[in-house]
This record gives C-alpha cells, sequence and structure tokens, in this order.
C-alpha cells in the first residue's frame, strides 16, 4: 500500500508542490547552521570570559607573574586549567597588602644547594600548615624567586615522607606571583577545610644577589686572594626573597634547613648541624637541627672560608665567633667573643630565663647593611662592630662595639624569643635592646657609668632633636603597606623606645621593673606581643606591691602621640598664693614655634621629679605627676635666693623650662659650686638651655652664659654636652662672616681645661679600655674641642705627631686621639699628607683604622681632593659599599666641602637610591646627613626643588623641616646671638 499510496502522492500531491518544499527544507538546514554557530559563539565567549576573569590577575592591578616559566613568562598561560567559576567570584587576598589569615604555618623543611661558582642557589621548601577558614588559595610570600613547581598535599598525606607518594594531592588549578605585593599565589581545585593539616611543596631557583638584602654575596682578600661567601640579611621583609614563605612576624614556625655545597666552605645556620654527609658528585650536605617556633625574619644562614674560636657559659651554651682567618689568628674577635660568654649569663639572671638554644654564633661579615642582626643563635655583623685590634682602637671604638654587641645579645630574649605581633610596635624590641645597651655595659665594665651618663647625651638628647620636629612620628604608628615598615625603623623606634623604657623603670623601681619583664617574657615566649601585653604585666607588677598605677593609662600617652613636653616651672608671683607655690605648666614642644604645627590638644601624664636648692645644699626631690596644661603645687618655703631643678638625673622624656630669675639663680650656682648639681642635672641644663633657645624659648644669651662655668667643670658629661650643642651651633655659623667671634667664645671655655688636661702619651703596649674611662674621654672631649676651633696648641702636636708618623713610618699617635690628629693633619697639612693617609687607608688591615683613616680624607680644605674623593668612594672596589654613605656625610660636615656634598648628593641621586634605597637606615642617614647643616635660603630653595622631582619619602620631608629651621634660625636669631658676644668679650685675638 505504500507504493501506491506513494504513487499517488507524487503524482497528485507532492509533484505540483516541488519548490516549496525544496525552500522549507533549506529554511531548516539554515537554522540548524544558525543554532549552531550561535551556541559555537556561546561557547567561545564563555570560554573567553572565563579566560579573562582567570587572567584578572595580570590585568591592571600588576598581579599575576605566571609561574612555569618563571618571572619573564609574566602573563603567560600558566601550568593549570582556567578553575571554576565559584573561585574566581570569591575576594581575591591577594590584592591586600597582608597575608590572609586562613592558613598557619607550623614548620619548614628547606632544602638549599647554593653554587658559590656562579652565585645562583636553587631549593625545595615544604611547608605544613593549619587551615583556619576555609579557602582555596594558598597565598604566600616570594621575590625575585623563580618557582619551578608547586604540589599540595592533605591529611595523613601532609607528613613530609608521604607527601613524595601518590594519595592525598590537592589538585592546584593555578599558581601565579604578584609582584606588586611580593606575593605568590596558589588556586586550588577544591577548598582546603578547617582543622585539617596540609603541606605545600614548591622548588624555585634564585640568584645570590649583591645588593646586602636576602641571600647576598660579599668578598673579602685572603693572602691577596679575593674570596667570597654568601649570607642572609632577612629584616624586616626579606626572606621572601631567599624562599617562599609567610614573611610576617606574627606566622611563627619551627625550621629544619639543610645547605648542600662544595664542600671546601663550611656552612652554619641558627641551631648546630645534625648530620653531614658527603655525595659521590663530591659535594656536602650539612643538616641542621630543628629551630624553636620563631618568625621568618630571624632565621639565617651563611657559607663561607671562615675559621672560628670557641668559649663556653657556665650553662653550656657554646660560644663561637666566626671571620676571616687572618683577624681570627690576630685576635681581633677575642674581645667580643668574651664579652659575650659574660652578658649571656647576665640576661639570663636580670630576666630570669634562660637562653633557649644550645649554641650562639658571632658572625663578622665584611659588607652588610647595619650595624649587626639579632638572628637567633647566628647573629651577624659587620666586621667594624665585631672585631677590636687593641694596639689601634681608641676607648670609643671600643665602647661602641661592646655596645653593638649588648644589643644584639639582648634581643635574643626580645625579638628572638618574644617577638613583636606587627611592626607598629617594633620599638618593643628594639627599645628594649638600646635601653640594655647602657645596662648591660654598665655590667661588664661599672666605672663607665654608661645608663646614668652617656645615655643622656647620646640617646635623650640625640632622639629630643628628631622628635621636637613637626615631621615626627608616634612611636606606636600604623603600618598597612610594605613600604610603611621602612620608616618604623628610625632614631624614634631605637632612642625614643629606650629613653621611655628607662623613665618607666625609673617610676616602677629595678624589682617591680624586673618581675614585669620576667612575666612578660614566660607569658610570651616563642610568640608575639603586643604593647598592651608588656603594660598589663607591668601594671601587675606594680599592684603586687600595692602601687596602683595603671601603665597603659600612662605611656599611652607617650607611646600613641608624638614628640614630648616642654614642663615650665615659674614660682608664683601672686599675692593671693603662697610663695611656696610654684605653677607647673605642660606643652608640645616644637622647633618651628612659627609654623602653627603645635598641637595644643596633647597632653601627657607626667612624672615630674623636682628638687630645691641654694648655694650650699639640694633638697631631697619630689615626685609630682602632671595630668593638666596648667597645675599649682606646694614645694615648701622658696627663699628669694633659692633656685629649683626640675627633672632630676634626666629620667624623664621631656623638657624643663624655668623663669628667667630662675635660669639667673642656676647659673650663678654653676659659677659659685656647680657639684651641688648632679653630673646629670648639669647636663640637662645645658642641653635643654641650648634648644630652648633655639626653638625661641628662651633669650640667646641665657644658655652662653650658663656654660659659662665650663672652665671649672672636671666630670665628661657636662663637657660633652655642651661639646654637641657648641657643634650644632658650629654648623649653623661656620660660613657666617663674623664667625671667628663665636669660636674665639668657645675657645675661652676650652682653653684653660685643655691646657691641665694636656695630650695621652704615646702608648707601647696598649691594653683595652684603660681603668680611667671618665678621664680619658673628658681629655679626648677637649682635645677635639681645641683642635676643632683652632686652637694653636693643638694644631701644632697634631702636625708634630702626623709628621712624626711619616718620617719614621712608625704610628706612635695615641690610638684615643688617632681620629682628631688625622683629621687636623689632613686639614692643616699639603696634598702629600692627603696621599699618605689614602695610601695608609688601603694598607692597614684593622677595620678600626680603616675608619678612622676614611674619615680623616674628608677634612681637607682641598675642593679637588674632596671632590676626588667622592668620585673615588663609588667604586666598591676602593671604598666598602657601606662606607660611601659616611664619606658623603663627612664631606658635608667640612665647610669646605658642603656644597661639594649637596651637589654630588644630588647628581649621584638616582645611583645611590637604587643602591641603599631598600636598606631602611641607610637611606635615611644619608637624606639626615648630607642636608642637616644646609642652612642658606638659595640652598633650602635647591632641596625643596629636589624633594618636588624626586621624593624621598619621610626623611627628605623631616630634612626640609631642618633645613627650613636653620634658615629661620638665621633670621632671627644670628644678630642677637653675635651682639651678645661682641658685648660680652670683645673681638680681639686671645692667642687660644
Amino acid at each position: 500500500m505504500r507504493s501506491s499510496r506513494s504513487d499517488q502522492w507524487s503524482e497528485a500531491v507532492v509533484r505540483p508542490r516541488t519548490t516549496e518544499s525544496r525552500v522549507a527544507v533549506h529554511r531548516r538546514l539554515v537554522l540548524v547552521f544558525a543554532l549552531s554557530l550561535v551556541t559555537l559563539l556561546t561557547v567561545t565567549g564563555v570560554a573567553v570570559l572565563l579566560s579573562l576573569r582567570a587572567d584578572d590577575c595580570s590585568g591592571p592591578d600588576g598581579e599575576g607573574t605566571r609561574a612555569g616559566a618563571g618571572p619573564r613568562a609574566e602573563g603567560g598561560r600558566g601550568n593549570g586549567s582556567r578553575g571554576e567559576r565559584g573561585g574566581d567570584e570569591e575576594e581575591k587576598p591577594w590584592r591586600r597588602s597582608r597575608l590572609p589569615g586562613s592558613l598557619l604555618p607550623r614548620h619548614y623543611d628547606l632544602d638549599l644547594h647554593v653554587h658559590m661558582d656562579n652565585f645562583t642557589f636553587t631549593g625545595e621548601v615544604s611547608i605544613r600548615l593549619d587551615c583556619v577558614n576555609a579557602t582555596k588559595y594558598i597565598v604566600l610570600h616570594a621575590d625575585r624567586l623563580e618557582v619551578s613547581s608547586v604540589s599540595v598535599w592533605s591529611g595523613s598525606s601532609a607528613s613530609r615522607s608521604a607527601s613524595r607518594g601518590v594519595g592525598g594531592a590537592a589538585r592546584v588549578l593555578r599558581h601565579f606571583s604578584v609582584p606588586a605585593n611580593q606575593m605568590y599565589v596558589l588556586a586550588l581545585h577544591r577548598e582546603l577545610r578547617p582543622m585539617r593539616t596540609y603541606r605545600v611543596n614548591i622548588t624555585f631557583q634564585a640568584v645570590i644577589e649583591n645588593d646586602l638584602l636576602g641571600f647576598y654575596r660579599s668578598s673579602y682578600l685572603q693572602d691577596q686572594e679575593k674570596r667570597y661567601l654568601a649570607v642572609t640579611q632577612f629584616s624586616p621583609v626579606h626572606a621572601r626573597k631567599a624562599f617562599p614563605c609567610f614573611d610576617e612576624p606574627v606566622f611563627k614556625a619551627t625550621f629544619s634547613l639543610s645547605l648542600r655545597h662544595d664542600p671546601q666552605y663550611t656552612s652554619l645556620s641558627n641551631m648546630p648541624v645534625e648530620s653531614s654527609s658527603l655525595a659521590e658528585d663530591g659535594w656536602l650536605t650539612n643538616r641542621f637541627a630543628q629551630t624553636p617556633r620563631m618568625s621568618t625574619y630571624y632565621l639565617a644562614w651563611s657559607v663561607c672560608n671562615f675559621t672560628y674560636r670557641e668559649t663556653h657559659t657556665e650553662t653550656g651554651v657554646t660560644v663561637r665567633l666566626y671571620a676571616r682567618p687572618d683577624a681570627i689568628a690576630s685576635g681581633a674577635g677575642d674581645y667580643a667573643l668574651q664579652i659575650t660568654r659574660r652578658l649571656l649569663g647576665f640576661y639570663q639572671q636580670y630576666f630570669n630565663v634562660k637562653y633557649s638554644l644550645p649554641k650562639l654564633d658571632l658572625l663578622a661579615v665584611p659588607k652588610h647593611p647595619y650595624a649587626a642582626m639579632e638572628n637567633w643563635g647566628l647573629s651577624i655583623f659587620v666586621e667594624q662592630k665585631l672585631l677590636l685590634d687593641a694596639e689601634v682602637s681608641s676607648s670609643s671604638y671600643q665602647m661602641e662595639l661592646t655596645m653593638v654587641v649588648v644589643h644584639e645579645i639582648c634581643h635574643q630574649w626580645f625579638g628572638d624569643l618574644v617577638t613583636p605581633m606587627w611592626w607598629e610596635d617594633v620599638w618593643l624590641k628594639e627599645g628594649f635592646a638600646h635601653f640594655f645597651e647602657y645596662v648591660g655595659t654598665d655590667f661588664l665594665f661599672p666605672k663607665w657609668n654608661m645608663e646614668k651618663q652617656r645615655f643622656l647625651t647620646d640617646v635623650l638628647h640625640e632622639v629630643m632633636l628628631l622628635d621636637g620636629l613637626s615631621s615626627s612620628h608616634p612611636i606606636s604608628q600604623e603600618v598597612t603597606e610594605a613600604t610603611d615598615i621602612d620608616r618604623v625603623f628610625d632614631l624614634i623606634a631605637y632612642k625614643k623606645g629606650a629613653a621611655l623604657i628607662r623613665m618607666l623603670a625609673s617610676v616602677m623601681g629595678q624589682q617591680l621593673f624586673q618581675r614585669g619583664l620576667n612575666d612578660y617574657l614566660t607569658t610570651h615566649m616563642y610568640s608575639n606581643a603586643a604593647r598592651n601585653d608588656l603594660w598589663n604585666k607591668l601594671t601587675q607588677a606594680m599592684q603586687s606591691a600595692g602601687r596602683d598605677i595603671d601603665v597603659r593609662e600612662m605611656m599611652d600617652r607617650w607611646t600613641l602621640q608624638m614628640g614630648y613636653p616642654v614642663v615650665t616651672i615659674v614660682r608664683s608671683q601672686s599675692d593671693e598664693i603662697l610663695n611656696s607655690d610654684i605653677i607647673i605648666s605642660q606643652e608640645h614642644f616644637l622647633y618651628s614655634q612659627e609654623t602653627g604645627q603645635k598641637n595644643d590638644s596633647y597632653q601627657w601624664l607626667i612624672p615630674l621629679t623636682v628638687a630645691m636648692g641654694n648655694v650650699t645644699v639640694i633638697s631631697q626631690e619630689s615626685l609630682i605627676w602632671i595630668n593638666n596644661k596648667t597645675e599649682i603645687h606646694r614645694l615648701g618655703e622658696i627663699d628669694d635666693d633659692s633656685w629649683l631643678v626640675g627633672n632630676i638625673d634626666q629620667t624623664g622624656y621631656y623638657r624643663v623650662n624655668y623663669d628667667l630669675n630662675n635660669w639667673r639663680l642656676l647659673t650663678q650656682q654653676l659659677q659659685t659650686n656647680h657639684q651641688i648639681i648632679s653630673v646629670g642635672n648639669r647636663a640637662g641644663l645645658i642641653d635643654d638651655a641650648f634648644n630652648l633657645a633655639r626653638a625661641g624659648l628662651l633669650p640667646q644669651d641665657i644658655p652662653l652664659q650658663l656654660i659659662g662655668y665650663l672652665p671649672g667643670e672636671h666630670s665628661f658629661l657636662p663637657w660633652h654636652a655642651a661639646s654637641r650643642v657648641l657643634y650644632q651651633l658650629d654648623r649653623l655659623l661656620d660660613r657666617t662672616e663674623n664667625y671667628s667671634v663665636f669660636s674665639d667664645y668657645v675657645l675661652q671655655q676650652v682653653s684653660s681645661r685643655y691646657h691641665r688636661m694636656g695630650w695621652p702619651s704615646p702608648v707601647t703596649t696598649a691594653t683595652v679600655m684603660q681603668a680611667s674611662y671618665q678621664t680619658e674621654e673628658l681629655q679626648r672631649e677637649l682635645i677635639m674641642l681645641a683642635c676643632s676651633f683652632g686652637n694653636k696648641h693643638c694644631h701644632r702636636q697634631a702636625v708634630a705627631l702626623i709628621s712624626d708618623w711619616i718620617s719614621s713610618n712608625k704610628n706612635r699617635i695615641p690610638p684615643n686621639v688617632r681620629d682628631m690628629v688625622y683629621c687636623t693633619g689632613v686639614s692643616l697639612m699639603d696634598e702629600d699628607v692627603w696621599e699618605f693617609i689614602w695610601m695608609k687607608f688601603h694598607s692597614s688591615r684593622a677595620v678600626s683604622e680603616k675608619k678612622v683613616l676614611l674619615e680623616a680624607l674628608t677634612c681637607s680644605d682641598n675642593s679637588f681632593l674632596l671632590s676626588r674623593l667622592l668620585n673615588l668612594s663609588l667604586s666598591s672596589e676602593l671604598v666598602p659599599e657601606q662606607d660611601l654613605i659616611d664619606v658623603i656625610i663627612h664631606v658635608g660636615r667640612n665647610p669646605h666641602g658642603r656644597h661639594l656634598a649637596w651637589s654630588f648628593f644630588r647628581d649621584k641621586w638616582t645611583l645611590l637610591n637604587s643602591r641603599y634605597g631598600e636598606a631602611l637606615f641607610l637611606n635615611s642617614k644619608l637624606i639626615g646627613g648630607v642636608t642637616e647643616y644646609l642652612n642658606t635660603e638659595d640652598e633650602l630653595n635647591e632641596l625643596k626643588e629636589f624633594h618636588a622631582s624626586e621624593g624621598g619619602g619621610p626623611a627628605m620631608s623631616r630634612a626640609l623641616e631642618v633645613v627650613e629651621g636653620n634658615v629661620r634660625w638665621h633670621r632671627l636669631h644670628q644678630r642677637h646671638l653675635y651682639q651678645w658676644l661682641r658685648k660680652a668679650y670683645d673681638n680681639t685675638a686671645h692667642g687660644y
């Protein structure tokens, strides 16, 4: 039937509609094709969209150097698939400046192969992690590392041995670097789950750089042969340059390190070597014992050819000092080694907390960005701060070296054992270490009396200069970006931190202070702490003795506000107030009084100590707590001849001003019997008077009259305080027309005491630090003042000593005055002397002597020689890289080289900033040092132009304020100062 019906349809129905039928078929085909095309376009569009979203990390935010091809494959396709929509819709944690808290590292296994022949290294790190919050991303730090492969393991496979198997792997969709934040991201197929343990394995390679940060290289000469070493500097954010890690202080973990290298080298790390093995290829592998929990920036290692000497503490800790073989053979490290052994015992007893590691190595390297770094168990020092040659080193050099060692050993507790939670409280470790420089040095050498004397001039007076600027900042300041971290490592953190700790210790008393520190350390050991943790423990210590003082309430005023107060004490002149009453007021001290920068809302809770005295006696000190802008207090009967002195022994972090009559009485007391006033307060009065005058809060003649008693002063400290403020005035006046009026006045104060003290005798057999330290330092201070301000006898003596050295080729100049003699000789004598000192600089092997010789070359009056020195210093083959900054600064201090240094600094800024820009202190030190004594309108305008074009950060803003202050002082005060000097002393040659 079908066929006949077909025929019928074919003849009678189909045939007449043949054209329409074909059109319908074609339409269906077109529709199918169109739908296919639309589907294809849709699928392609979705794929492109997903691709774009997956590549979002390579977009305009600067994210996304792809792994697999290393840093050069920026924008590449990576190793994995594009990922899922859900992951892409999550917020991208790598866009934040801080690491997310979803994962906590617990342990690192780090294996490194170090190639000293071509200065590269390869490594594999395996990190055991605890998951706190569910996440699809593992975000950690990496900088300048070329990542080769990554893998993630979970569950029972998270142990290192199991993670090399098959099961338990977590699929990694892609991994990429984020250069803007120095981060590395692993994007996973599935979320990591809370309460579970994971392990991430990363292999990588990098260069052993030559820029002093991360894992870097250095060199030295041994038997006329150039040798190399490699060493780490991870603080604050440079561990990420050596291996992928969670490079923030709070992410503490344990570390197991192995170093594989040529067996001709020695390798060191935080812990002792646990095992060593020699492979068939001849390479040595050292495996180090596991560290305690610590922050990444305290991990350290070195590969070098050094030798060592060792000693042991009473508790069995091995102490070694590693240095160049010739330095070890000469005994240059013996002094530091012995004081380190004693200091470990001192700190254990003071804190009542045992040193945590079985060993402590001190490593002296030729090149380092800082004086030292307190890595736990492996503290690294620049040679100048660790090696001491007793035959050529001065007492001041020994003192400085001692304090650096004391500082770093203190960090083994404050820093290594208990670490600040974040960089905003870096002063918690640096302030304590700086304070204990003086306490620990007093333990080693009680006759030096550092905490009660040198602390005042070298810490308190110095940091108040900086903190009296409107560009200063609170000691605790917010840190959000990595670039902000650099600025918290400044004198405010170190020296103001130390001064505030000293003030608090004075209020509490030593016994309670030690009790609070012990509780703080034992509670937070192997962990992190913030300032409130410290305040709570110190408050508890106070309360345990029945003293109701809230330390946090007191100290927040000092740590969260910038600057410090000037406390003004005025005797009542009102008939309504008894003459036993005094009016005490506080205000924010600033040098720039006319700029409107003073913050009138600032108030401090001030522990003001006050004493009353007269010609023959001084009363017991009284402690008065000042909490308001102005207060009235009763001290007792005050007659017309009695004077008041505040801030007894300068334990407080504030300046004190008085009414003019009280200043007159204090000046008379110093002239009559200065010993009635303590040596610390004599130094404090000098410093306060000169700085109050500089700020316009005192007439210019008050401080000059005050120091008129100095010819009768026998103690070093007031002379040292006076020399510091006189040198500051000298730099302001040394290019003025009437400079001789000022220099003659200074010489009149110095001359008689200088001639009484005389010069030290040539030393044939040197000993480390004479017992008469204070006498030696006073003698040195007077010789420095006499030669600096043009005393003819001093000049003749220096020239004679230099001439004897040149003619006999035997240096009989006493080490304690070599820096002054060299400088004076270079300044007064001919070019041949400069060439002689330059030759000796290159031939000397003693690091302390090299430093003194180099600085002496900057003293020349010859502009050609100064320019030559600046240009020669650019070569690290001629001048150590870190010493270039000191050359520029010292040339700038020379009035004949000030403009040369300033021009050189501007011309070479790009080079200098690239060389030192990341090295915390160095860049700031350079900017401040080279601009500090600019004081003309032209120089100020040049600085403003430079600042506008080049920036320079907070250090440049601070420099600008200092130079503005210098120019303002000239405008407001120079004429008055010279008027007083001419009136008091005739402008004739005194023959000094």
